[in-house]
Order: structure tokens, then sequence, then C-alpha cells
């Protein structure tokens, strides 16, 4: 394993069971909006299975089967799908790495990376999303979000004071649009969140266009 995916799974392991407390009511209406949405566009392309990748302690993948979508988790950290289990017993969470998806090509029809992609090295976001690209099916839409803006620092300490070391990358939204049409989709939609706080987010929807014959 990569050492950034070691410290990545390392941290969140430490820090489950207080970041699922901190989150678990913290959708607020600009990200349920994004979901509905989401969810609705999952519906037009024929409807599926749909990835929450990096779903955590699995607030976001049940927020998305209350929407009526058949939403399952996927998560690196062991500590954080013990918890999304827990929580969410009816529901499908499995551990893995976004570098590395177990599954099937056009298997999804949609997918969701919630603030999961904000410890990626730059270079490596290219092939996280072009194992995106290869499950979603022809059409399927895709929902990143992200810390938006400019920089990376390491967080040592996070979420009940335990001890953490990942980088958290900033990342401009058309640096993001320019991955994803690198990596063969289509970009629908752009919103930026939280523009006079420390730390503002934005949202990409995106469609996976068709296999690439190269």
């Amino acid at each position: 394993m990569r050492p950034w995916l070691a410290d990545t799974r390392a941290s969140y392991d430490t820090v489950a069971a207080d970041y699922a407390h901190l989150v678990r009511d913290a959708l607020d209406p600009y990200l349920r909006s994004a979901l509905s949405l989401f969810a609705d566009l999952v519906e037009a392309a024929g409807g599926g299975p749909v990835a929450d990748v990096g779903c955590g302690p699995g607030h976001v993948t049940a927020h998305l089967t209350g929407l009526g979508v058949d939403t399952f988790g996927i998560d690196l950290s062991p500590a954080m799908i013990r918890i999304a289990r827990r929580d969410h017993p009816g529901l499908r969470f499995a551990v893995a790495s976004m570098t590395d998806l177990p599954l099937a090509g056009a298997s999804v029809a949609g997918l969701l990376a919630f603030w999961s992609l904000i410890h990626v090295p730059d270079d490596a976001v290219p092939g996280v999303l072009t194992h995106f690209h290869r499950v979603l099916r022809p059409g399927g839409p895709m929902l990143l979000g992200f810390h938006a803006g400019e920089g990376t620092r390491i967080k040592t300490q996070g979420y009940g004071g335990h001890p953490m070391r990942v980088h958290v990358h900033r990342r401009r939204p058309e640096q993001i649009t320019a991955w994803l049409r690198d990596a063969g989709f289509t970009v629908t939609a752009q919103q930026l969140l939280d523009l006079d706080s420390p730390l503002p987010g934005a949202i990409v929807i995106s469609h996976a266009g068709p296999p690439s014959r190269r």
C-alpha cells in the first residue's frame, strides 16, 4: 500500500468514532439539495446501483438510500466500515481503495465521492477518475465534492483531538473539471459553497462518456 494510503487508513481508523458523531447531522440544505438532484439524475439515467466511494460512517449512503437510490458504500478504513454497518445494518458496505475499485466495468449507475478525494495526491487523481469512469455505465452521473482553493496542508490532529497524518488538498474547480474531461467525463454542473468560510467547498456533477477505444 502506498504510504499516503496507509496514513489515510490509519488516521481514519483512529478517529472513526468521533468523526461519525461529528458528521451524523452535517448535511446542510445545499448538500441535501445536491444529493436530491443527483438522485434524480440517477433515476433519469435508468436507475441501478450507486457507489458512495469514501463513504466514511455511511451517513450519506443512508441519505441517498432514503431518497430511493440503491446505494452501497466503499471506504478505505475498516473502522469506518464497522461503524457504517453498525449504524445502517440494512445497507451494503465494503472495505476497498478508490485507487483500485473492486467493481466490474460499467457496473454502477452512478458514483458519489463526497470530500473523499481531498487526501489523494495530484499525481494519483487522474488514475482514480479513470477507475470511476471504468465502473460507471455510459451516461451515468457522478457527483464530486471537495475543498475549493489552492494549496496543501498536513493534518496532524482532528476529530476528538486524536492524532492524524493526512495531506489535505484544496483544488480549483477548473483543475477538477480538466481532470474529469481527460478521464472521459462530460461536466454538466458546478457549484461553490461557503465562499466566506475559511474552508469553502465545491460540487461538480459530470456524466461518464462511452469507454475509450484507445
